[in-house]
């Protein structure tokens, strides 16, 4: 009996073994497989704080960021230094997108402030050409409109009488002449009447006035001082009453039918500006309204307390409508070639005055107005418009990450089964409105992100691996997880 009892012991001994090894390899068999789920599964991290991991998109708890998918081991061990592979579905959420970088001819636009001033050759000063007293002012005040020719001043002048008393004195002696007198005499008679009328001319008596003077034989002790040129009367030197000298000013006179308009530009933005090209601006006083002209002039010197030069246009300014101290806004356009050139069909293979850059001439020759040699536009910084290769590389200005003097752009791999994006430092040139000109680091076709370069980022700096704010020479040491450089 006992020894039946001793067997069915070692029986359940041996089964109760059996089982608790069972249980033990069952429960390490799932714990095996939960590591490897969880080892398969997608974790998201906020970008502002990578201690945050949960297995699901959402918001950060700490900034409500939008979560950002993690990339799993396999992904990283494939991927090199610079580069990062999400899921279709980690890209989607991301809301990346890409451009093509392209040879595209873009448009930059300068914005500048001004105001308008007179056109300081279209500005004369009327001045008394002999000594006297003013008798009368036919203009009195400020403001007043004038036409070429119309009276100004009446002045008495004893200068003028004595002038006038010599031409007669000449005139008669002329008329003494006798018919044998020596030819000499003659010839010395006539020169001297010539120039006592000639010195009538230069004190502003005219020639009818002169002509007067020699009918009557009566000189007159008043002169009238007309105006020399059209326009508005914007300053009144003198009152009647008063003496004057020779070279007094007594007017200002104004022509408002071309102006300057007077801008000023920061020097980042001149390598856009070119001698003749359009200008277009606004007023407060005509709101909707666009002015044109062209540039006439940049300043060769900076202003060291604002940083600007001054550029000039003329503007024709027929209604009068614009006004000088009138503040403006203007725009000037410049399509970028390539080299940071600027390119204008309406100038290309032309040549300008560099006095007047209305005066436009297809052949080399003269300026109609001053009479200087035409340059070509060329010289100007202009290049030919038909060149198809003088179009610039560039890239929509999203797509670079710029800080200090490094640019970072992330470029999808032509890669068919899976997205990679791999980070690369480039050089850049000049933006130009809403692109930048690229100087090197790509190439036309690669696919730049515009839209979530932010993210790879920061799913990068995460990775300890080469980024905006961690540039390769910088890195820190590789993670423990398995993540490489």
């Amino acid at each position: 009996m006992k020894k039946w009892k001793i067997i069915t012991l070692i029986v359940l001994a041996i089964l109760t073994f059996i089982a608790g090894y069972a249980i033990r390899g069952w429960n390490t068999s799932k714990k095996q497989i939960q590591t490897s789920t969880s080892a398969k599964q997608q974790w998201w991290t906020c970008a502002m704080h990578p201690q945050i991991r949960q297995p699901k998109p959402g918001k950060c708890p700490i900034c409500f960021m939008d979560l950002i998918p993690v990339a799993t081991h396999d992904h990283d061990q494939s991927a090199g230094s610079r580069q990062i592979i999400f899921s279709p579905e980690a890209l989607k959420l991301m809301e990346v997108q890409t451009t093509p970088v392209e040879h595209k001819l873009v448009e930059a636009q300068i914005r500048l402030v001004g105001k308008v001033d007179y056109d300081e050759t279209r500005v004369k000063h009327i001045t008394a050409w002999v000594p006297g007293r003013i008798d009368r002012l036919y203009v009195d005040f400020t403001g007043t409109r004038v036409l070429k020719g119309d009276h100004m001043v009446y002045l008495y002048s004893p200068e003028l009488i004595s002038s006038q008393a010599e031409l007669i004195q000449t005139l008669e002696a002329q008329q003494r002449i006798k018919p044998e007198t020596s030819d000499l005499i003659k010839r010395s008679t006539e020169a001297t009447l010539e120039a006592a009328r000639e010195k009538l001319r230069l004190l502003g008596l005219t020639e009818q006035q002169v002509e007067q003077v020699e009918k009557t034989g009566q000189p007159t002790d008043h002169i009238t001082i007309n105006a020399p040129m059209g326009g508005i009367v914007i300053d009144k030197h003198v009152s009647e009453g008063m003496y004057v000298d020779t070279g007094t000013k007594t007017y200002t006179i104004a022509d408002l039918s071309e102006l300057w308009v007077k801008l000023d530009a920061y020097e980042s933005d001149m390598m856009w500006v070119r001698y003749g090209q359009e200008v277009e601006f606004t007023t407060e006083a005509y709101p909707g309204q666009i002015f044109k002209g062209k540039i006439s002039f940049i300043s060769p010197t900076l202003d060291s307390q604002t940083r600007t030069i001054k550029l000039r246009v003329n503007v024709q300014n027929p209604d009068e409508k614009l006004k000088p101290e009138m503040f403006v806004h203007a725009v000037v356009k410049s399509k970028v070639a390539k080299g940071g050139l600027v390119m204008n069909p309406d100038m290309a293979g032309k040549w300008v005055c560099p006095m007047h850059p209305s005066v436009i001439k297809e052949t080399k020759g003269k300026c109609d107005i001053c009479s200087m040699d035409m340059v070509t536009t060329e010289s100007l910084g202009y290049v030919k418009a038909e060149l198809p290769e003088r179009a610039p590389l560039v890239i929509p200005a999203s797509a670079p990450l710029i800080t200090g003097k490094r640019a970072v752009v992330y470029v999808q791999l032509p890669d068919p089964n899976r997205p990679v994006f791999e980070g690369r430092e480039i050089t850049l040139g000049p933006r130009a409105g809403d692109y930048y000109l690229v100087e090197q680091g790509l190439n036309e076709g690669d696919m730049v992100v515009t839209n979530g370069n932010f993210k790879i980022d920061s799913a990068l700096q995460i990775q300890a691996k080469p980024s905006m704010m961690n540039p390769e020479e910088q890195m820190s040491k590789p993670m423990p997880s398995g993540h490489h450089h």
